[in-house]
């Protein structure tokens, strides 16, 4: 149960974090209309969501194996 709330705990805080930031700013303003307007900054999102998914699934399983391997030892 205790890595259920760690994992839950993670999420919050990155949720958290998406709101603190989600401030604008009249600089990086052009630059995001920009990425918005051709459509890529989905893509762009797409694939960080991808690589931070695989992060969490590669983490789960590794300590999966290490906790099993420390039960047998």
């Amino acid at each position: 149960m205790s890595k259920l709330k760690r994992i839950a705990f993670v999420i919050a805080l990155c949720i958290m974090n998406t709101i603190v930031f989600a401030q604008t700013d009249s600089t990086a303003n052009d630059s995001t209309d920009f990425m918005r307007s051709n459509g890529k900054i989905f893509v762009v999102v797409a694939v960080v969501v991808v690589i931070v998914l695989g992060i969490f699934i590669y983490l789960l399983n590794l300590d999966k194996k290490i906790t099993k391997l420390e039960k047998n030892s």
